[in-house]
């Protein structure tokens, strides 16, 4: 998965928004609230950064092309970076996005939730 192609999935799912912030980084939020990071590669590939999951977090530490996301689980959040996979795995990449929404998403207010059109 390139960046266009993160870009134009985070933007299919409900309610989101995007900012270029933190050295250029695609930043995608759901009410205000950060779902997904596409940025902040070492090794010039894409890399993409999401919320996990403690069964997923744990799962993915281990994984080839995935790492405990540099700053945020360091600071003991559960997000993971996809630093160097196959692409192959875009379609794992994209459902792991999707659960990263549904997280961050279920976290707001149900008024906000409403707000947004994510619930009746």
């Amino acid at each position: 998965m390139n960046y266009e192609e993160f870009n134009a999935f985070c933007r299919s799912l409900p309610a989101t928004s995007h900012v270029v912030q933190w050295g250029g980084s695609h930043v995608w939020k759901v009410g205000g609230k950060v779902f997904a990071i596409g940025g902040w590669a070492k090794n010039g590939k894409p890399a993409f950064t999401f919320k996990a999951s403690d069964l997923n977090f744990h799962i993915l530490s281990g994984e080839p092309g995935y790492r405990p996301a540099p700053y945020l689980a360091s600071r003991g959040m559960k997000w993971i970076q996809q630093y160097d996979a196959p692409d192959e795995s875009d379609e794992a990449l994209r459902y792991y996005i999707k659960e990263s929404h549904r997280i961050v998403a279920s976290g707001l207010t149900r008024k906000k939730q409403r707000e947004l059109g994510l619930i009746d």
